[in-house]
């Protein structure tokens, strides 16, 4: 991204040249590529820009900048979430864009310092992430699936929304030539009999589904830390609330963070999981494993990078797809 073109998006997000008193690039933009702008008021701004149209990526990936102004815009209606305000979204018409600059907010990563945290501490930022994740389920959408409907359009049901959301990642799978634990046909024949639990879900929630540590700052002295942000709302989708609990237990079982779960409860959320809501959960897991799979075709991660999560996500998608139980037998597209 040339300097010039981060100027002409700034400009007609208002902030001309000399408003602007520095721009860097920040590290761990994945897809999208994150600057960080410090303006001559004293404000200090996050700067967006996806990929060029062209660039290889997941189908989902398509549009994920407008669902993140989405998901900033709809997570501040459910009150109290510290969320980037949104200052300007571009989606690519007659302007400078497509680009997104919001807020920064306040604090440093949780992985960044999570092996500095005593157990008391972490239990209670654990409570606190747990509260605030369930205001924002209390967030309803228009309909099911991605804003930008790059795999399909807002569906009335989430069953339909959701298979077609992991059948693309599968397709992506196909696409790109991605080496997975099982055959995709056959992974596609596990996830749609066990779908019918999806019919369950009947009210699209608002759901960040990147609630990773990474993605949450941590504020104040050690031993007094708060979290100060919930950032990088660009994988949201409106669906089923415990598809969250997928990344806020990242290659582990939210049933084991008593901590956690409690904060949900107190903030209005349920945690009491039966069969059914264990099979969702499940199949989240899935589609959560298979995009981490499948998008380090076409990010062309460095080969050790891709060993690694080879390494580290294969197992957990494996147990995810056995909690689903067997798959029926019979023809299916790859």
């Amino acid at each position: 991204m040339s300097g010039d073109a981060i100027r002409g998006m700034l400009a007609a997000a208002g902030l001309p040249a000399g408003q602007v008193v520095r721009c860097e690039r920040l590290p761990g933009g994945t897809y999208n590529s994150v600057h960080r702008i410090t303006a001559a008021d004293g404000r200090e701004l996050v700067l967006k820009v996806p990929p060029p149209a062209t660039a290889p990526c997941l189908r989902y990936e398509r549009g994920i900048l407008r669902g993140e102004a989405v998901f900033h815009r709809a997570a501040a209606d459910a009150g109290g979430v510290p969320v980037p305000e949104v200052v300007h979204e571009d989606r690519g018409g007659a302007g400078a864009g497509p680009f997104l600059l919001m807020s920064a907010c306040p604090g440093t990563p949780w992985d960044a310092v999570a092996e500095t945290l005593e157990d008391g501490e972490r239990s209670r930022l654990r409570g606190e992430l747990g509260r605030l994740v369930a205001r924002l389920h209390t967030v309803t959408g228009p309909a099911f699936g991605y804003p930008a409907e790059s795999v399909a359009p807002l569906a009335p049901a989430w069953r339909p929304a959701f298979t077609a959301m992991l059948d693309a990642v599968l397709d992506d799978a196909v696409r790109y030539g991605v080496r997975l634990p099982r055959p995709a046909a056959l992974i596609r024949r596990r996830v749609h009999a066990a779908s019918p639990v999806l019919e369950e879900v009947t009210v699209p929630a608002l759901v960040h589904f990147d609630l990773w540590q990474g993605n949450v700052l941590l504020t104040g002295a050690p031993g007094a830390r708060t979290i100060g942000g919930i950032i990088d709302g660009e994988r949201m989708f409106w669906g089923d609330p415990l598809a969250d609990f997928a990344s806020s237990a990242l290659f582990g079982d939210i049933e084991d963070d008593p901590a956690f779960l409690a904060g949900y409860a107190s903030g209005g959320g349920r945690t009491g999981f039966d069969a059914a809501a264990r099979t969702r959960m499940a199949l989240y897991r899935c589609y959560l494993y298979l995009i981490m799979l499948v998008e380090v075709e076409p990010r062309r991660y460095p080969a050790g990078h891709r060993a690694w999560v080879r390494r580290h996500v294969t197992p957990h998608l494996e147990a995810a797809l056995d909690a689903l139980g067997p798959a029926p037998s019979g023809p299916a597209r790859a």
